[in-house]
């Protein structure tokens, strides 16, 4: 019984976030040789609803392994402690109301309106910006924050709440995440619960957020477009997503 993880942006996704053919018609393929498909990303489950439809996907970790899901079954679920976002909100707003965006499974609500950050971060992922409701992290579960501010500004951040790991992926962006969290541990909780064998466990991925996944997994693939540092930790390096890197990696595999 095998299991192939895969991150979406840069891995599923193209350099235009589309999904090119040969992905789509790769993930077909595996699936009908009988091997589990799952999604393994720092999005929220509402962020990736129609990618996993277009695939018919029903297994994935979401929110960098917050949020765990095995055949539409809830497996995990490990919401952010609402003290500790409430001390990031008080920085936040302590430094010039740095924009905070907090993430539930269904949804998105932004600390403030109409700021450039938040327009330039989320629409390089193409979505459009959250309506404004600053208490949110204080009546829901939150799994994932995403703080809006430099990597110069990201180090006052990461003095006042240090039960929170902060993981880059855009310029102005960066995934506010518990300490000890990660897709791989997201992967490892999935795993256990089904009874998967680590030497059956492969995954595919290419940003900083899938170093430890990459280095958890009996088979850790890096895509061609990758940066070198997660190059460094993969068993494997494919073509880049542009070149059909999915195809290339799984026909290498021979698990096409």
């Amino acid at each position: 019984m095998k299991i192939v993880f895969f991150d979406i942006d840069g891995t599923l996704l193209d350099h235009d976030k589309k999904l090119p053919i040969s992905t789509k018609k790769a993930i077909k393929q595996l699936q009908d040789n009988g091997v589990f498909v799952a999604i393994a990303t720092g999005r929220s489950p509402f962020m990736f609803e129609s990618l996993r439809e277009e695939l018919n996907i029903d297994t994935f970790v979401s929110f960098n392994g917050q949020y765990v899901v095995f055949e539409k079954e809830v497996v995990y679920r490990n919401p952010l402690k609402i003290s500790e976002l409430k001390k990031l909100h008080e920085t936040a707003e302590k430094y010039n109301h740095t924009p905070i965006v907090f993430m539930d499974e269904a949804t998105m609500k932004s600390s403030v309106a109409n700021h450039e950050r938040v327009e330039k971060a989320l629409g390089s992922l193409r979505f459009p910006y959250p309506d404004v409701e600053v208490d949110f992290y204080e009546q829901n579960d939150i799994y994932q924050a995403l703080l809006f501010c430099t990597e110069e500004e990201e180090e006052r951040f990461s003095n006042h709440c240090e039960s929170f790991r902060f993981i880059r992926w855009h310029q102005y962006s960066t995934d506010v995440l518990p300490s000890d969290s990660s897709k791989a541990e997201g992967i490892k909780i999935l795993m256990e619960h089904v009874g998967f064998q680590l030497e059956d466990v492969y995954a595919f991925g290419d940003g900083l957020n899938d170093i430890e996944m990459l280095e958890a997994v009996g088979h850790g693939i890096a895509m061609g477009n990758a940066a070198s540092t997660v190059k460094e930790h993969a068993d494997y390096v494919t073509k880049d997503v542009g070149e059909e890197g999915i195809y290339h990696g799984l026909k290498k595999l021979q698990l096409i």
